[in-house]
């Protein structure tokens, strides 16, 4: 697969269009191109302006984050009837749930690589082929194994595109806005879970879940404007000596943000801003994140990426498959999915604002707390046949928590670390996580026939407890702290 994904970024990198389509005045250029350096390109970033040119880019990588997350989010409302379909007991369902997520682990796992090498704009085209052919290959798999290997394919390009396309966000937008930026890019996958249910209510009953495999497959043609539109990162050129390219390149960016922002000038690159910018590239050691106070804050993240994405996804890929269990029909599961899924989306605002409002450690344990509460009363009503409204109820509350929870995981764990360490922390524990989300669908498939409905939803209960006391135990709180001032 290695050699397969190098020949096709080569092909890629070697037909990129890097030229430059007007040059910027020559007062905003104090050094030659032969000294361009990874912290003169990050200056060079951070004095621009939030415009309209970077917005668009945000936009197009947002949209394919967006179709990934409708991908893997249909899995939740077909797995039933691909169960029925293919006769799989429990644990072979199970198996077909994690399936994406071993493909996931071993895209992100080898997308940092192909990245440094190729580029971020050839990984991140070449992720969405992986995944729109896996999607396709899936519409037309003859058994269970097939359809098996088929998601790992498709998991495969969406671990791609997940750590690239939150790099290429934090790489063109500079830094006052980029935590609200990646927030926002967050806020597309609750966005797509829904939209995945709303597609499979419809068009489930008319094309059956081969045909929406295949009618995923067809955003991956969206990789066209993602060559037109999307630039190489000037940061990577600059990083592996292209300093030819970034520079011209970087004219190219600063030219589209001057013509968006209907400026005649940008501010001048000083010797003060590159010095500042070079702390924002400086090295790191994986050992590093295990030396004094960050072995701790490490332990912590990584015992709750794991069991935050355990409990998360084992509950979340069986959520359609288990209210047809419970006796609903596939369309009236996938309906009922939606309308708990829906809380989702002001779950996700409202950490969004707690998580400044009264600190992250306290509301990253309510989230927890509060979904570990809300699981284990909807893995109750579901067990004991309540009635239909006491099962909304108890669905939209936990999954209010459980999208509130992403939230905050996303705003908490970059914080814990310096600059120079804080990509390869954050890139570690979220990989970690990616063990908790393939082991988590796997032991509900094992766990339903042992415990029935109630034993899942406290599996997934357990796991949300055991992740709040890491924090409550082991984390510290950082708002109103400078990053500086948590990191020493």
């Amino acid at each position: 697969m290695r050699w397969g994904c190098e020949i096709a970024l080569a092909y890629l990198w070697n037909t990129a269009n890097i030229s430059v389509a007007c040059k910027l005045p020559d007062n905003n250029k104090i050094w030659s191109k032969a000294m361009t350096t990874i912290a003169y390109i990050a200056a060079r970033f951070e004095r621009l302006p939030m415009s309209g040119y970077q917005r668009k880019l945000f936009a197009i990588i947002a949209t394919a984050w967006f179709f990934d997350s409708l991908d893997l989010g249909m899995m939740t409302f077909m797995l039933g009837s691909i169960t029925a379909e293919f006769g799989l007991t429990s644990t072979q369902a199970g198996l077909l749930a994690s399936s994406s997520f071993v493909g996931m682990f071993l895209g992100a796992a080898i997308a940092g690589m192909l990245a440094d090498k190729f580029g971020r704009k050839p990984v991140f085209q070449l992720s969405m082929i992986f995944w729109g052919v896996g999607s396709l290959l899936c519409g037309f798999a003859e058994n269970v194994e097939q359809l098996m290997w088929f998601r790992v394919l498709l998991g495969f390009g969406m671990g791609m595109e997940f750590p690239i396309g939150l790099s290429l966000v934090s790489e063109i937008v500079p830094a006052k806005s980029r935590g609200r930026y990646i927030a926002i890019l967050e806020g597309f996958w609750p966005l797509g879970f829904i939209c995945a249910g709303v597609i499979a209510y419809f068009f489930m009953p008319i094309i059956g879940w081969r045909g929406i495999f295949i009618a995923l497959a067809v955003p991956a043609l969206f990789v066209f404007i993602v060559r037109r539109c999307v630039p190489e990162s000037p940061r990577w050129l600059a990083e592996v000596g292209r300093n030819d390219e970034a520079d011209t390149t970087m004219d190219r960016f600063e030219a589209s943000v001057m013509r968006s922002a209907q400026m005649n000038a940008l501010p001048v690159v000083t010797r003060s801003m590159e010095n500042a910018a070079s702390a924002l590239v400086a090295k790191a050691r994986f050992r590093d994140i295990w030396q004094g106070e960050y072995a701790q804050r490490t332990l912590m993240l990584w015992g709750l990426w794991f069991f935050a994405l355990l409990g998360y996804y084992g509950l979340t890929a069986w959520l359609g498959a288990l209210l047809q269990n419970a006796g609903y029909e596939a369309t009236q599961s996938a309906l009922y999915t939606v309308y708990i899924s829906l809380a989702g989306i002001p779950g996700f605002i409202f950490a969004a604002w707690l998580v400044e409002a009264w600190g992250r450690k306290g509301t990253c344990v309510l989230m927890l707390l509060c979904s570990a509460a809300s699981a284990f009363l909807y893995g109750q009503a579901a067990a004991t046949a309540a009635p239909l409204v006491w099962l909304i109820t108890a669905g939209l509350f936990m999954q209010f928590f459980l999208f509130g929870m992403w939230s905050v995981l996303y705003a908490y764990t970059p914080e814990l670390y310096p600059t120079r360490l804080r990509a390869t922390g954050t890139g570690f524990a979220s990989s970690i996580g990616r063990f908790g989300a393939l082991l988590g669908p796997y032991i509900v498939g094992v766990l339903l026939p042992l415990t029935g409905q109630g034993g899942v939803f406290s599996m997934g209960a357990i796991s949300f407890v055991i992740a709040a006391l890491l924090i409550i135990f082991l984390g510290v709180e950082t708002k109103g702290r400078s990053l500086e001032d948590v990191s020493n």
